[in-house]
């Protein structure tokens, strides 16, 4: 029976019809519209990227009392763009499944995902540029800043390709339970946990990595441009997988499949 004051959760059926919905409507966005709402995600994800580093600054990196506060923070970005609203790369994985079941077509995905790529690394790399102006870098959050670009461009493709596997699921968990929540508040709170567990974890993040690592240049770090751009694709294909193969598909299956046959 339904709650007829309409504050009760969306079920997961209803979410995965919702998930669809919003799929499609993502496809059919105009191209300059789609590419403003991406920029403003990526800087939103840097935004709490930002805090995170300022988190962790004079703190043990491995301590996790202080990596679960870091994720609490950079939980930020996530809160802004699906509270504020804005297209991020990461969440749209979940866009597979209105295309499993021909709502939107395999180049209107592509298309999406390409603006958005496109869209949140401006965003990001534009608000790194900004930190870098700003003298925050200068000091002891810089140094925070360096080393954390510096240890992610030493992770192996298999180690950046699980990472960004696993993160990008608990992301798009924490997208599919924001579907459920009918107050801000509700949204808040479901977006929390699984952020802060996947940063908590050292999980990696495509679109947090096209913050720090112009972040960790803008501090000094002595990273290759081609040891950043290697990260950034294993951890773009393993948010993929795990977004669109671990999640979106997974759901799809479990919830619209059956019933359509």
């Amino acid at each position: 029976m339904t709650d007829p004051t309409g504050t009760d959760a969306y079920t997961p059926r209803q979410i995965a019809a919702l998930m669809e919905s919003a799929g499609v409507a993502k496809a059919a966005l105009p191209a300059a519209q789609t590419l403003v709402l991406a920029m403003l995600a990526g800087a939103f994800i840097g935004f709490g990227a930002a805090a995170y580093t300022m988190v962790m600054t004079g703190a043990d990196s491995g301590h996790g009392p202080s990596r679960l506060l870091g994720g609490a923070v950079f939980s930020l970005g996530l809160i802004l763009v699906i509270v504020g609203g804005a297209e991020l790369f990461t969440g749209n994985a979940l866009m597979v499944m209105a295309a499993v079941d021909r709502k939107i077509g395999p180049a209107r995905l592509l298309r999406n995902w390409g603006i958005v790529y496109a869209g949140n690394l401006i965003g990001a790399a534009g608000l790194a540029l900004a930190f870098g102006l700003s003298g925050l870098l200068d000091g002891p959050m810089g140094v925070t800043a360096a080393k954390i670009a510096t240890a992610k461009a030493a992770l192996s493709p298999l180690e950046a390709l699980v990472r960004g596997a696993l993160c990008n699921a608990l992301v798009c968990l924490a997208v599919w339970l924001t579907f459920a929540a009918r107050t801000a508040a509700g949204k808040i709170l479901a977006i929390l946990w699984p952020i802060s567990g996947f940063v908590l974890l050292g999980l990696e993040h495509s679109v947090a990595n096209m913050y720090l690592f112009p972040q960790g240049w803008a501090a000094g770090a002595e990273v290759s441009a081609s040891a950043a751009l290697a990260n950034l694709v294993w951890v773009t294909l393993g948010n993929i997988l795990g977004g669109a193969g671990g999640v979106a598909l997974a759901y799809r299956f479990a919830y619209l499949g059956p019933a359509r046959g």
